[in-house]
């Protein structure tokens, strides 16, 4: 059944098109102007910068712990919803509608446009901090208990230590980013496909502000989404260029200095373009495959040839431990756990939220033809899966060189570091190490190619086909964005990144809250 919307907007009404360009007024002139105030006023009082971004995390964290704790949880259950209702089998473009792309490629472009550096960057640090801190660090080192009391590791047992880590871990990056991300790419996908509106963040609110989405309304949905996704890939590419400049580093002795992060970001960005000008098809797409193909490469070999019992044992008791303790680690309150809570969590939240309108309108895209169903199954499901396991093979390697060895370099390893000191002890470790850099730097291009994408179809209004010198503009911004902010903060350059983050994703959490009831009008409807 179709319930096409009636609709008297026209998707060029409030297009202007100076020097050629394709753009929806508000949207585009609000947005880039803002955006390039940021950059001079930011680099103008870099002291003062400095200072609010220190403060602006922490205050957002501490503060509203429990309302980004309490929302990931509602899209958790509504993705669930979903899964189990008779709405599962609407599909998204019509009865007849094919899939655009096979299993393989669909997985590659939706992962890498996840998940890809963070899982590079916090793959080994991660569940080393949580073993070595909040969960076994406190009871392996003075014989007090952990500092987590609802996970209730035993004093002094290493393996409760290592799988409770583990499941910590798995918590930030299973069923609820990947939550977030589901929600709005579904909610973008069926109003595009089957209601036939324009590929936008607002065209989702259609069944809550009817017309008024072509308004003021909308546009500031969209504004709203052009930030979130700026600054939350900002924060990527920032955590992308500690790590990358982190691993020359380590094998040739290059430095890591302010003009070395601004060189990279430049060549990388340059990489980006390219890929940006070629298109969905012929740059995210081939690098997204050649990337996964590198990943699981590297992943096959950390398995094999490193502690591999250890490593099943991780995976394995990892997750057992994430299913039986996701309540008390979900629970936003009446928690101790502050570093947790708000240090860990939140800022995740947030930004896995900073990051939904980029891979949610990304997985939209490239996802016309599956049910609603098999939508969110694998969306949400399948990445769970994976993250386990890589959590476990590189994370389960560091903690096993820990347990062998409380000197192992790997322990007080700067963060960017921890991945390439824990492939140091494996064999063929500088090919390893070189392979980690390039999965780094390509997973930086095809984040900021998507998100170039998604930005200028939003300032299009919609478009999918837009003039390349628009895509090229955010793509070039989203490289200052992150330079600026890795410059302003200095020897805590991530936590200026990781502000930005935090204070984009707060509003639009609000936004996504609305968006779940906005979609459960629309499929109500259309499953009539």
């Amino acid at each position: 059944m179709s319930n096409e919307v009636d609709s008297k907007y026209k998707i060029g009404q409030d297009n202007i098109t100076p020097f050629g360009l394709d753009i929806h007024n508000p949207v585009f002139m609000i947005s880039g102007i803002s955006i390039v105030a940021f950059v001079i006023i930011t680099l103008m009082f870099k002291e003062g910068a400095t200072e609010f971004f220190g403060w602006l995390r922490p205050a957002l964290t501490q503060t509203f712990d429990w309302f980004f704790l309490s929302a990931a949880n509602i899209f958790v259950l509504f993705c669930v919803f979903l899964l189990l209702s008779p709405m599962g089998k609407i599909r998204l473009g019509g009865d007849e509608a094919k899939p655009d792309y096979g299993y393989a490629g669909w997985f590659a472009m939706l992962f890498a446009a996840g998940m890809g550096i963070g899982l590079m960057f916090f793959g080994v640090s991660e569940p080393m901090s949580h073993y070595a801190s909040s969960f076994g660090g406190t009871a392996l080192a003075d014989g007090a208990r952990t500092d987590w009391a609802p996970l209730g590791a035993a004093v002094g047992d290493v393996e409760a230590a290592r799988s409770l880590g583990m499941a910590a871990t798995i918590f930030h990056w299973a069923l609820h980013p990947w939550a977030i991300y589901a929600v709005v790419a579904l909610a973008l996908a069926f109003f595009t496909y089957n209601y036939k509106l324009p590929l936008t963040l607002r065209s989702a609110f259609y069944p809550l502000l009817g017309e008024r989405v072509w308004g003021w309304p909308g546009h500031c949905i969209d504004i709203m989404a052009v930030f979130a996704t700026l600054f939350g890939i900002a924060t990527s590419l920032g955590f992308g260029t500690e790590q990358a400049l982190a691993g020359f580093n380590f094998l040739f002795g290059w430095g890591t200095g302010g003009v070395a992060k601004v060189v990279l970001i430049t060549v990388i960005t340059s990489m980006a373009l390219i890929s940006v000008l070629r298109g969905l098809d012929g740059g995210v797409k081939v690098l997204s495959e050649i990337n996964i193909g590198l990943a699981m490469l590297l992943l096959a070999f950390v398995i094999v040839v490193g502690p591999t019992a250890a490593i099943f044992d991780a995976i394995f008791s990892g997750g057992i431990a994430y299913v039986k303790n996701l309540i008390p680690l979900s629970n936003p309150f009446g928690r101790e756990d502050a570093n947790f809570s708000q240090g860990w969590t939140a800022f995740y939240w947030a930004w896995w939220i900073s990051w939904s309108p980029f891979v949610g309108m990304f997985i939209a895209r490239v996802s016309r033809g599956r049910t609603i169903r098999e939508f969110v199954f694998c969306v949400i499901i399948i990445p769970t899966f994976v993250t386990m396991i890589w959590m476990g093979a590189f994370g389960g390697t560091a903690i096993a060189q820990v347990v062998a060895d409380a000197t192992a370099p790997v322990k007080s390893a700067a963060l960017e570091l921890k991945l390439f000191e824990m492939l140091k002890p494996l064999p063929f470790a500088t090919i390893t190490s070189f392979i980690g850099i390039v999965l780094v730097l390509v997973f930086f291009v095809t984040s900021s190619d998507s998100a170039s994408l998604v930005i200028d179809t939003i300032t299009a209004g919609g478009k999918t086909d837009a003039p390349a010198a628009q895509r090229v503009f955010w793509c070039v911004f989203e490289g200052l964005v992150a330079a600026t902010l890795l410059l302003v903060g200095g020897k805590e350059s991530l936590n200026a990144l990781q502000a930005m983050a935090v204070s984009t994703g707060f509003p639009f959490t609000i936004v996504l809250l609305l968006m779940c009831i906005s979609l459960y009008l629309g499929l109500r409807k259309y499953a009539r």
